[in-house]
């Protein structure tokens, strides 16, 4: 199916940004600032949305073509391109985007032609598929797990990397029960917080590496 590869969805939105010459600073020059000052770690607003693997915005003026012989092949107007791979569907996401990072879509989105808002969710759903096109590139390299189940593996793979530089040379009786321990604490660490980092607001001595 378009869009999805396993778990993983492919959304590409294009979204036209408004032109109006009367303005000291057009809209699309205010997108690139606003844009340039977010958040790109686990502050950002995507990260909040526990099921993105990643999210791009970038303004983009014209395009040209590349094929032979080249020549200008001009748009009608500037576009927002969101581009974004997630773990579910495609309207929980988007869902989720109008209720629990409103504030940043509202900055950004109201430079776009047509952007109704978020109050009304279903509305905000409809534009947003009103302006998608067909993702046929996926960037997350794992279709088949959650972003959650991924990043407890990474979580993991830290933890026991750090067990073994610890316990180098351990006798064996000793490294036998202190894997155990590892193992019952790395089991029973809490779930992964919100926020694109493994360890984020996870007491430290709660972070297994025993």
């Amino acid at each position: 199916m378009a869009n999805v590869s396993g778990n993983t969805y492919g959304l590409t939105i294009l979204s036209p940004i408004i032109e109006n010459k009367r303005l000291d600073i057009c809209h699309s020059m205010q997108l690139r600032w606003y844009l340039s000052q977010a958040p790109r770690d686990c502050r950002s607003p995507f990260a909040l949305l526990s099921s993105t693997y990643l999210a791009r915005l970038v303004v983009m003026d014209d395009v040209v073509f590349v094929g032979h012989p080249a020549h200008d092949d001009h748009l009608k107007s500037r576009y927002l391109i969101f581009e974004t791979n997630f773990d579910g569907d495609l309207d929980t996401y988007l869902r989720r985007m109008a209720t629990e990072t409103k504030e940043f879509v509202e900055a950004v989105w109201k430079h776009c032609v047509g952007f109704p808002g978020t109050a009304d969710v279903n509305a905000f759903i409809a534009y947003m598929k009103a302006c998608q096109v067909e993702t046929t590139f996926f960037f997350a390299d794992v279709n088949n797990q959650t972003v959650e189940s991924t990043l407890y593996a990474l979580k993991a793979q830290a933890a026991l990397a750090h067990f073994m530089e610890k316990h180098q040379g351990t006798p064996a009786p000793e490294l036998q029960r202190a894997f155990q321990a590892f193992y019952d604490k790395l089991r029973n660490s809490p779930a992964l917080p919100r926020g694109g980092d493994p360890t984020r607001n996870i007491p430290q001595e709660k972070i297994p590496h025993a």
